[in-house]
């Protein structure tokens, strides 16, 4: 199974469902499943379910792990996380409304992944609650060193991907970066 898969527009456009992205979601936390299950887990209908996964499966983000038996296939996803490029994407509306719905959804995730952190951690020993959360700082960089700032990010997470793999006192954690402009005026096109 590849790393991550670099989204084209045709898998942009699939993928920009609520029900698509939460399944191929829902396999990529918790594993091969079937569409009942899926179905169960995501409260709603197995033909539903069923449907989206082969929709998933014709641009090759999730696939069948051959494990079934008879008509009952087990799902799995086709790689561990998928990126793009937005400008591969330009002058390509139906793809750049896609990314846009597609960042929304993340957004929405996000949020609410973090509203139930706050309202939970109490419960949580003192050591997770130091050094789980969020936070928030300012850089002043160029393209070029954005992007450099958003590889060493990506390198350090995957230096930790597994770094806590067979130790009971690890946990899974959920690792989101955004870099994101902090002014509204749009700069000049780089020559």
């Amino acid at each position: 199974m590849p790393e991550v898969v670099q989204l084209d527009a045709r898998m942009l456009r699939v993928l920009a469902h609520p029900l698509r992205s939460r399944l191929l979601s829902q396999l990529r936390l918790h594993g091969p499943a079937t569409a009942t299950g899926l179905a169960d887990a995501l409260e709603t209908n197995t033909g539903a379910t069923s449907y989206h996964l082969r929709k998933l499966e014709s641009v090759g983000l999730v696939s069948d792990t051959g494990t079934g038996t008879g008509k009952r296939r087990v799902w799995q996803a086709s790689s561990r996380a998928h990126s793009w490029i937005p400008s591969d994407f330009a002058g390509d509306p139906d793809a750049e409304a896609s990314l846009a719905w597609l960042h929304r959804h993340y957004q929405s995730t996000l949020a609410e992944r973090s509203e139930r952190w706050a309202d939970d951690q109490s419960r949580w020993p003192a050591a997770w609650r130091d050094a789980l959360g969020s936070g928030d700082d300012g850089v002043v960089v160029t393209p070029g060193q954005a992007r450099a700032l958003w590889d060493e990010i990506s390198e350090a997470v995957g230096r930790y991907r597994t770094a806590g793999e067979g130790d009971p006192d690890a946990i899974r954690v959920q690792v989101w970066t955004h870099l994101l402009p902090m002014d509204d005026d749009v700069p000049r096109e780089q020559t």
